[in-house]
């Protein structure tokens, strides 16, 4: 009985796993940044009072501008227009239905099918971990 209770708790273990999706938090820009770090991290600095990101937590020196003194490494964050038409004339992803919930981590409309595969092959190990077990205890 003992071994098949520890079989149960891994294969239950697999389940849950595998059923909580592993999600990254992208910035939705409708929200301050809690910290400069977190600000150059995501391609954004010298943000202007009245900005959607400028808080004045990113404002140390109360000049009006937000996290104002970016590292050496810094990379600006890049803007989706392409073609230089701008938010306004209707050049961004998510306005035109392209849009997703991912965050720019390489995923694409496939991650959750190669999830769920991955999942599938996990379940498909534990039951036959299980299947084999059962086996041996019948000899």
């Amino acid at each position: 009985m003992i071994p098949f209770r520890t079989s149960a708790a891994a294969l239950l273990t697999a389940v849950a796993l595998a059923a909580v999706p592993a999600t990254a938090v992208a910035h939705s820009g409708s929200h301050p940044f809690e910290n400069c770090t977190e600000a150059y991290e995501n391609g954004y600095s010298n943000i202007p009072e009245g900005d959607k990101h400028y808080g004045e937590h990113l404002d140390r020196d109360g000049d009006g501008v937000g996290c104002d003194q970016p590292p050496a490494d810094f990379v600006p964050h890049e803007e989706s227009d392409d073609d230089g038409a701008g938010a306004e004339a209707g050049g961004g992803a998510e306005e035109n239905g392209g849009g997703t919930d991912l965050a720019e981590t390489g995923g694409s409309d496939t991650t959750p099918y190669i999830a769920a595969g991955g999942a599938a092959v996990v379940l498909l190990g534990g039951g036959l971990m299980i299947a084999a077990r059962k086996r041996r205890e019948n000899r």
